[in-house]
């Protein structure tokens, strides 16, 4: 565990609300009526919005909202060639607030091998860390998040198999970490809601029509979630969830079936776990972390408006600290506020109401 002057117990998962502004000119932009100069500069601005409310909340560790990404992963879809939006057939499945199913299409499939344009998310940090001087860190996408992109049919033009594909995204994800260490990113955390979606099992038969093993990918993505992340020095740190885009879910289900192999198995300092919902189970899978990582509760909820009592999430965290001593915990909203660009259906007062209880209650508890 990292000595207890540097543990950050006030976390954010990593996107933020765009503010129209910023949604108009990104639209305007993919229609031809702006240049990229121009949209650069708007999303500076909305950048420096961004990080302006993480400071005045008073959480630990900033983003940059993920503002400059459609989809929160697009980081590295955006650093490659060979993606090609709009792949007809390749759907997932999302669930409402009332559980009904509904249909979405994938914005963008793999159709081409990778090759790599830029490394990911340099001039995102570099931005950041010139208009702040607090802690800050880089999201990226896990590997086997990318096998959404694998559409059986269209894919396998390019790749004889998803895990081809796969083992493409992994190494140039790693040359993208260590290209960001040079540059100075101290904290990496690494997003894996398919982790969550492999909880349910209508989910993991998604995966198996995809051609993957979803009883052997949990424990895969792992491993190259570890590869990826093996030479960086940093804080590395792990989020997991089970969806989120305009207060929908993808997935039900508690931790314990993949506990053993996600808090044992993963070389990562930090476990950012959503647990905002009965969906998510309760806190025993906890029992299997090891003594050296923290575990971040997902405890506020970014899918609702309606802001938690201080005094019920602090039970909540005395509750997981019948599982692991409080000392390895620490606080976070369940998810970002903007995973896609449209975000979530609560508005920016909510969204800086919900960080100021994350700082104000980490205060309280730790």
């Amino acid at each position: 565990m990292k000595n207890n002057q540097t543990i950050i117990r006030a976390d954010v998962v990593g996107s933020m609300l765009r503010p129209k502004f910023l949604l108009d000119a990104q639209t305007r932009f993919k229609n031809g009526e702006i240049t990229q100069k121009a949209l650069t500069l708007i999303e500076n601005k909305a950048i420096r919005e961004a990080v302006a409310i993480q400071e005045k909340t008073g959480i630990d560790i900033l983003t940059d909202g993920e503002l400059r990404r459609p989809v929160f992963c697009h980081n590295f879809v955006t650093s490659v060639s060979g993606f090609q939006w709009d792949i007809p057939g390749n759907s997932v499945i999302w669930f409402d607030m009332k559980g009904d199913k509904i249909i979405d299409p994938v914005t963008v499939g793999v159709v081409k091998k990778l090759k790599k344009i830029h490394d990911i998310s340099v001039d995102e940090f570099l931005f950041l860390k010139k208009i702040t001087n607090k802690p800050v860190k880089i999201t990226i996408p896990s590997p086997t998040m990318m096998s959404y992109y694998f559409a059986p049919g269209i894919s396998d033009i390019a790749y004889s198999s998803p895990m081809e594909f796969l083992s493409d995204v992994t190494k140039i994800l790693k040359q993208g970490v260590k290209k960001l260490e040079e540059i100075g990113v101290t904290h990496i955390q690494i997003d894996a809601p398919e982790f969550g979606m492999l909880l349910d099992p209508i989910q993991q038969e998604w995966f198996r029509n995809k051609g993957l093993n979803p009883d052997t990918l949990v424990s895969e993505g792992v491993e190259m979630i570890n590869e990826v992340l093996r030479d960086f020095s940093g804080t590395k740190a792990l989020h997991i969830c089970r969806g989120n885009d305009k207060n929908r879910f993808m997935a039900k289900g508690g931790y314990e079936a993949i506990a053993e192999t996600v808090f044992g198995k993963s070389q990562v300092d930090r476990f950012l776990l959503e647990f905002d919902s009965d969906r998510a189970g309760d806190f025993s899978p906890l029992r299997h972390v090891p003594k050296d990582k923290i575990v971040v509760l997902g405890l506020i909820s970014t899918k609702t408006p309606k802001l938690e009592r201080p005094k019920d999430v602090r039970k909540r965290i005395e509750e997981a600290a019948q599982f692991l001593p409080i000392d390895q915990l620490a606080l976070s909203t369940q998810c970002g506020f903007a995973s896609v660009a449209k975000g979530n259906n609560v508005s920016f007062a909510d969204q800086e109401k919900k960080l100021k209880l994350v700082a104000k209650v980490a205060r309280k508890v730790w």
